[in-house]
């Protein structure tokens, strides 16, 4: 395995258990992507989540962020059901604060006092 992807897997875990976020189910992928160093699909229903790493991108030096880019994607998990009730239509109010307040709480778990 890329060494490269394997900090990527392990800072991401690391984010995510920081974050709270041990209920999702994380698949990782090292594949081409056109646009992005890393990205996230997250399918908030059945708490499932795609974390790829670029595998052309880091080859010749060009970005190696791999632990800051790690933590990037973790935060699009930390808010990704506030992102997904915010994209639906007919959301309503209760969803929206109720995402909030999930985000919240794990965020004052986060922040010392």
């Amino acid at each position: 395995m890329n060494k490269d992807f394997k900090l990527f897997q392990e800072a991401f875990k690391k984010y995510q258990k920081l974050f709270g976020l041990t209920g999702y189910k994380v698949y990782f992928k090292n594949e081409s992507i056109e646009g992005a160093f890393a990205n996230i699909t997250i399918n908030q229903h059945d708490m499932v989540a795609t974390v790829r790493l670029c595998s052309d991108n880091g080859e010749n030096g060009i970005f190696k962020h791999i632990e800051r880019s790690a933590k990037h994607e973790a935060l699009h998990l930390l808010i990704g059901r506030l992102e997904q009730d915010g994209r639906w239509r007919y959301s309503s109010e209760a969803e929206i604060y109720e995402a909030a307040e999930e985000l919240v709480n794990r965020l004052e778990a986060l922040i010392p006092d």
